[in-house]
């Protein structure tokens, strides 16, 4: 194998590659990139067996061939080379890579590409087009709520593609995140319901184009956008029951400015439990008062105008969970659905826009 390729056109593509390798994987090869060069163009894989990436680019390819070879190693490497410069790549005997770009000259141990486990593919013969803006807008909506734990089903985000409309769904047992788009002309055989995992959804946000393409077969998920594909294997469990969790009946409704209550959180949860981030809510009529408390530091208060007429409510929320929400939504506004200090709270932006958003909040004792 020999090739040579612009350092900017391969540097992009194993940027991406880094957030798929594994840093500390059991399997050695699962810490390296597969590469092949072939015709007029370079083909790199990078796969942890859940998620994997299939991009390429541009080269001149002298020798046709594949290698593995270290991701980290490779793009760290490749990324000290001088701008606008030409590297070539070539396999040496012994199992080596030897990278030469002008002086610079480095030999880096490789594994045969055999050994390589094999990355599903997608010929996206459904043609199912996302609108990427908005699903990103979606997965920024839905992540902070993904859990990390033992139930592996709450360590992805349920994924809803449906004729017109696809959404998102997380929650952590504390909270519950959904957000939706409306998507004329998305027609489906039949609708898919499938969790997608933190991972995949964070290496997505990293895209960037106009249009997602999307297909699925009976284990895989895959996501083209322009050279680049990620593969995701089906989280295999049942999601939880979310409609059944979103609040029906919360009568009592808080409007209030989005910024001014995010600075608010902000100033009044640095003396709340560091342990709880417990803060008070006591919402009456024009007047949202904020408060919490620590022995061993002190307390804070503070105080917003806002729209509600309801009765008085003391209620206790986890600051963070708070902040989560309203740093992720873009709205001048937030509503706060409520019910009682002790039911979920339901809040929604305003006004919404081409995504819709609902998150849904456990009060706690404070």
């Amino acid at each position: 194998m020999r090739f040579k390729v612009m350092k900017e056109a391969i540097l992009e593509e194993l940027q991406l590659l880094q957030g798929i390798v594994e840093k500390r994987a059991t399997m050695p090869i699962l810490q390296n990139v597969l590469i092949q060069a072939a015709g007029s163009r370079v083909d790199m894989i990078g796969t942890d067996l859940e998620v994997g990436l299939r991009t390429h680019c541009e080269a001149q390819v002298d020798e046709p061939g594949g290698v593995t070879v270290s991701g980290k190693k490779l793009f760290e490497y490749v990324k000290l080379l001088r701008d606008g410069e030409t590297a070539t790549f070539a396999q040496k005997e012994g199992q080596q890579m030897e990278i030469t770009s002008g002086d610079s000259r480095l030999k880096v141990n490789c594994i045969p590409p055999d050994d390589y486990p094999q990355v599903a593919d997608s010929k996206f013969s459904k043609k199912t087009i996302l609108p990427h803006e908005r699903f990103r807008e979606m997965i920024n909506l839905v992540s902070f709520a993904i859990a990390q734990e033992q139930r592996y089903y709450l360590n992805g985000a349920l994924m809803n593609v449906k004729n017109n409309q696809v959404e998102l769904v997380s929650t952590d047992g504390h909270r519950l995140s959904y957000a939706a788009t409306a998507v004329e002309k998305l027609k489906m055989d039949k609708p898919v319901g499938v969790i997608v995992a933190k991972k995949t959804l964070v290496e997505l946000v990293k895209l960037d184009s106009e249009n997602l393409e999307f297909d699925s077969d009976d284990n895989n998920l895959f996501f083209r956008v322009n050279n680049r594909t990620l593969i995701s294997r089906i989280i295999e469990s049942k999601f939880p029951n979310y409609e059944a969790v979103i609040p029906k009946e919360n009568p009592h409704v808080l409007s209030v400015d989005r910024d001014p209550l995010t600075q608010a959180i902000r100033r009044v949860s640095l003396l709340s439990a560091e342990r709880s981030r417990g803060i008070k809510l006591t919402i009456k009529k024009g007047a949202l008062e904020l408060f919490s408390s620590s022995p061993e530091i002190g307390e804070a208060r503070d105080k917003l105008e806002v729209e509600y007429k309801g009765p008085e409510i003391d209620v206790g929320f986890n600051s963070q969970y708070l902040l989560d929400f309203l740093t992720a939504v873009p709205s001048e506004k937030v509503v706060f659905h409520l019910k009682d200090e002790n039911s979920s709270a339901l809040l929604k932006p305003q006004p919404e826009g081409a995504v819709s958003a609902q998150y849904v909040l456990m009060p706690m004792k404070i």
